[in-house]
């Protein structure tokens, strides 16, 4: 705890141990081009949010400290009576209980893997501060570029999230509550340039979520998320698998449809089942050739 003498204004850090390596950078660059703006920021190699946990409400700040195989997380006093709450879910998030030398022993046996694993070591599966949050960002996301899906999340933040006043440059916005999304209508959020059929899908979550028909929580069994979740029109498996990976926290998720996974692996003599070997950290290994077809683009387009 430091500042604010025990009153208004004070800051409490929190040291966040993890198993090095750990690829910062990579970790960012995926939550930078899928960020709730308004709600999150990243800011050179920090991550800010706005952040409500039950009744409480302020904003935190990460930074890695990767001489002492830490992060730094520095949170606003608002936070102070939910600090095991934030603790917990910024580990999830940043994926702090990784075991990178496993899962790179165990990748790196693969001879189209070996390459990718070796360029991000300490590559991680970024998880989320808010299952809901990832949610919604996941369905904006569907049939749509990643900078598309942002300006769209941006959008539903402004509309529907609570405002809030912080210090931080551009933190001004709570991310939207199922609750408040459930009370919208699929005109509302169709005016905000969702095709009608993601409108009705986004409410339907929403609403689901708002009953308690659906969670998306670190550690629940993927098996009995994923059937009711899949229920809702619109979400089908990539968004299934998706959401395990990131909300669940589940290693061996794998968005097969996925069209880049799907190109490598028409590309494998093996096919599809050579994810089979993967298991079970095939999570991990869509990140990495999703890094890896994402640099392979840059390079080709000089960038």
């Amino acid at each position: 705890r430091r500042g604010g003498g025990g009153g208004s204004g004070g800051e409490l850090v929190l040291t966040l141990p993890y198993r090095p390596p750990l690829a910062w950078a990579e970790l960012l660059a995926f939550v930078r081009g899928r960020e709730m703006r308004g709600v999150e920021w990243v800011d050179g190699d920090v991550y800010e949010r706005a952040a409500a946990v039950g009744a409480a409400r302020g904003w935190l700040s990460v930074r890695n400290d990767p001489e002492r195989g830490v992060l730094r997380a520095t949170l606003s006093e608002g936070l102070a009576p939910a600090v095991g709450t934030v603790l917990a879910r910024l580990l999830a998030m940043f994926d702090l209980d990784a075991r990178p030398d496993v899962i790179a022993a165990h990748l790196g046996t693969d001879g189209g893997l070996a390459p990718l694993v070796a360029a991000r070591p300490g590559l991680r599966v970024p998880g989320a501060f808010d299952g809901f949050e990832v949610a919604v960002r996941a369905v904006l996301g569907q049939q749509v570029s990643v900078a598309a899906a942002t300006t769209l999340a941006g959008r539903v933040c402004e509309r529907f999230g609570e405002t809030i006043e912080t210090p931080r440059t551009g933190l001004s916005r709570l991310s939207p509550t199922p609750e408040r999304l459930a009370s919208s209508s699929a005109e509302e959020l169709a005016a905000l340039g969702l095709p009608r059929a993601r409108a009705e899908t986004l409410l339907a979550l929403a609403r689901a979520f708002a009953e308690g028909e659906v969670a998306l929580e670190p550690g629940l069994p993927p098996e009995l998320v994923l059937p009711r979740l899949l229920e809702i029109r619109g979400i089908g498996p990539w968004t299934g698998a998706y959401l395990a990976m990131r909300a669940l926290r589940w290693p061996d998720a794998f968005p097969g449809t996925d069209l880049v996974l799907k190109r490598v692996l028409a590309a494998r003599t093996e096919g599809a089942a050579a994810a089979e070997a993967w298991r079970p950290w095939r999570s991990y290994a869509a990140m990495h050739l999703w890094a890896g077809w994402a640099e392979a683009n840059r390079r080709q387009s000089g960038g």
